[in-house]
């Protein structure tokens, strides 16, 4: 049975702010777990306005109703193919956003010892200032690259080649002479992200891992809070389930969970657990500006 400690009443909106405020203080070491819901909440939204303004020839074209759903469609020439991921890649990974969401985290986390492994590939921690050596980016980058058989465990940067791409393609096409090749085998690259079976996982995925399950060995016993944001149902096998385990296994450990919608937890770790349903953003600035009375310590 899952439990949602959620209220509407402003009163209890602010005392589990001012809980999840003085978690972060007295904990030894916050692992932070971000999904989809984060990087929606930052405007990195992926259907209506932000869509229709950025695709709309495609719009007309395929009558896509998302970017999803574009990325997955079987264009007819490798040129329009990479007409749609060059632009799609540019906006999402390379276009400079509003941060203050990243910031406002950072700076409730940026004191402490922490971690965060994250299923989204957009790169904002990165970009906004968290320490590249605390990010475990589990599904892959935007920014990278890798050959689509794949003849090897490499990838690469692509973020110059896809400038090039979405300044001189006409017609939703980039021209051929910019598709690109794997440099090993000559095969078409492709994007990587964990789609299929031939994901790769190249030497900063591997070392990225090790520092995140050194992580969780270092703090197992610790005063931990697993602060989980924006995390949904589709895969919960790499943050969510873990997370609960974890929070479960250790009694000093605090489990907080900020979620649109989707904001909950087992009923038998309620005790150790705050449950928010909210938008990301503007908890977290709720959050950074909230003080904790002495009867509410965890």
């Amino acid at each position: 049975m899952l439990f949602k400690n959620t209220t509407t009443r402003e009163d209890g909106k602010a005392k589990k702010n001012r809980w999840l405020r003085n978690a972060i203080e007295t904990a030894d070491a916050v692992l932070i777990g971000a999904g989809a819901g984060l990087s929606a909440s930052a405007g990195m939204t992926y259907s209506g306005e932000r869509f229709e303004r950025l695709f709309p020839d495609f719009i007309r074209a395929y009558h896509f109703p998302d970017m999803y759903s574009a990325g997955f469609y079987p264009y007819d020439t490798p040129e329009e193919h990479w007409g749609y991921w060059s632009r799609y890649i540019y906006h999402n990974r390379y276009e400079e956003h509003d941060r203050k969401l990243y910031e406002t985290l950072l700076e409730l986390v940026g004191h402490k010892d922490y971690f965060v492994i994250t299923t989204n590939v957009d790169h904002q921690f990165q970009l906004s200032g968290f320490d590249k050596k605390r990010l475990f980016y589990t599904q892959g980058d935007y920014g990278l690259w890798q050959c689509s058989k794949p003849c090897c465990s490499k990838t690469w940067d692509n973020e110059a080649a896809v400038r090039r791409m979405a300044a001189e393609q006409k017609n939703r096409r980039v021209p051929s002479a910019l598709l690109p090749h794997c440099p090993v085998c000559g095969a078409p690259m492709t994007m990587n992200l964990r789609c299929d079976n031939t994901f790769v996982q190249d030497e900063g995925w591997y070392a990225a891992h090790s520092r995140y399950e050194g992580f969780i060995r270092q703090h197992k016993n610790a005063r931990l809070l697993l602060l989980e944001l924006g995390v949904g149902s589709n895969t919960p096998v790499i943050i969510k389930y873990p997370f609960w385990q974890m929070t479960a296994e250790n009694p000093r450990a605090a489990y907080a969970c900020i979620n649109l919608g989707e904001a909950a937890c087992p009923q038998g770790m309620a005790k150790q657990s705050v449950c928010i349903d909210g938008d990301i953003g503007k908890v977290l600035s709720e959050v950074k500006n909230s003080r904790c009375t002495e009867a509410e310590v965890v």
